[in-house]
């Protein structure tokens, strides 16, 4: 039935390391459901957040607990809840038995255990290799893009989404023959059609994880609100946010670093040219939010 999701015995996916295994149930909106299980005798520890706004939710479903709080030992076991929000100091559970638990987070935890997630930044990692111009790319257009939605005030979900949207934006190039990705000559149209498959691509590769929902924003962020970009030729408010926001900063990180067939150019003839395509090619919104990130960290005059 459409908008009913259900899950027999099956999870989106399962990490497990020698004291652990960690089941992601569902994700959506800044908010990841969990199934986690800890082996007898072994501690799990809870830290405090970057965030202090972040906030997690635990459910016992089997086994025992043992935390110490304010110096007393306290044993929790099923059906107990407990939560964290502000936390000041780490606290740590020891498993007095074999524990599962049911936990809730509004912040993104299981995307930085995810083996799906990190094979994708792995692919990525070999394309930026094959061409040591583009080597910690997706590294610098992330970090300007959360800078850039950040100072656009989106809500947390999209920064969250965004930032790993961003990481593995150009992993479709992995199908991309190494001669084209670093020839120093103008592309053919034949080699061009080649680059225009890799959002289309990453985009696939994405759709085969916990993590589809981001896959949409991979595969537009070649699109250009003159609907002249590419796969599908999106215009305006077809385009999502998130993928105007990696276009802009797609397209300032490689004009301001070496590329085989030129010298780096300034951050200042970057940015010009870019408010210059302003409601041609780019959000004019994400253009001037880019353009402050930029004046606040001293790369404009």
């Amino acid at each position: 039935m459409k908008g009913l999701n259900i899950l027999k015995n099956k999870y989106l996916e399962t990490v497990k390391n020698g004291s652990t295994s960690l089941s992601l149930l569902g994700r959506g909106d800044g908010v990841e459901l969990m199934k986690q299980t800890v082996l007898k005798d072994k501690l799990i520890i809870l830290f405090p957040a970057e965030d202090s706004n972040v906030q997690e939710f635990f459910y016992i479903l089997s086994g025992t607990f043992e935390v110490e709080v304010d110096e007393e030992k306290v044993e929790i076991g099923p059906d107990d809840f407990f939560a964290a929000t502000g936390l000041k100091e780490a606290i740590n559970f020891y498993a007095k038995t074999d524990v599962t638990f049911l936990s809730v987070s509004t912040a993104p935890v299981f995307h930085s255990l995810s083996n799906e997630i990190n094979e994708l930044r792995k692919i990525g990692e070999i394309v930026e290799q094959k061409d040591r111009y583009t080597f910690k790319h997706s590294s610098r257009v992330s970090k300007y893009a959360v800078k850039t939605a950040t100072m656009m005030n989106l809500g947390r979900a999209q920064i969250q989404n965004l930032f790993i949207a961003s990481i593995l934006h150009d992993i479709g190039k992995i199908n991309i023959p190494e001669e084209v990705l670093k020839k120093p000559d103008k592309l053919t149209d034949e080699e061009f059609e080649l680059i225009k498959k890799h959002p289309g691509d990453g985009a696939d590769m994405l759709r085969k994880t916990a993590y589809a929902d981001l896959a949409d924003i991979v595969e537009q962020h070649h699109e250009r609100v003159n609907g002249r970009g590419y796969p599908f030729g999106l215009k305006g408010e077809e385009i999502l946010v998130e993928a105007k926001i990696i276009g802009v900063c797609d397209t300032f990180d490689a004009m301001t670093e070496d590329r085989a067939y030129r010298k780096a150019f300034t951050a200042q003839y970057a940015i010009d040219e870019i408010k210059r395509l302003a409601g041609i090619q780019y959000d004019p919104e994400v253009v001037k939010a880019f353009e402050q990130v930029m004046l606040e960290e001293g790369r404009l005059s």
